[in-house]
């Protein structure tokens, strides 16, 4: 049974840093994108950031660029979002994401493009 499970998240303060992780298990998303989305109380859940198999192109949300850094270790099978500058626009629910099919050098930034979902981790900003 493949399973993705976060972890990381919490209570911070704004202009802090919070680093999310995600570990994969039930099989290997070595030659997969992978992606972190977040959802926000009554929003449609959206794109923060993705990551192609290798590790060596990512692409951010506009309103992310410069503050998150997506990174992945595909020997532990796992993802990691480095969140840092943190803003209360940032309170939401992050989830992890991967693709079933291979990726080649692809990244993806549509939730239909991704096959499996962590349940979610808490990241809450306060002003």
């Amino acid at each position: 049974q493949v399973q993705l499970v976060e972890s990381g998240g919490g209570l911070v303060q704004a202009g802090g840093s919070v680093r999310l992780s995600c570990a994969a298990s039930g099989r290997t998303f070595s030659r997969n994108a992978m992606g972190w989305f977040r959802q926000a109380p009554g929003k449609e859940r959206e794109f923060v950031a993705a990551i192609n198999w290798s590790g060596d192109r990512t692409y951010y949300t506009e309103s992310v660029q410069g503050r998150f850094t997506i990174s992945r270790d595909n020997a532990k099978n796992t993802v990691n979002l480095q969140m840092n500058s943190l803003k209360p626009d940032d309170t939401a629910v992050y989830y992890c994401a991967a693709r079933n099919a291979y990726s080649r050098d692809l990244y993806y930034t549509r939730r239909f493009e991704y096959d499996f979902w962590g349940q979610g981790t808490q990241v809450t900003v306060s002003s």
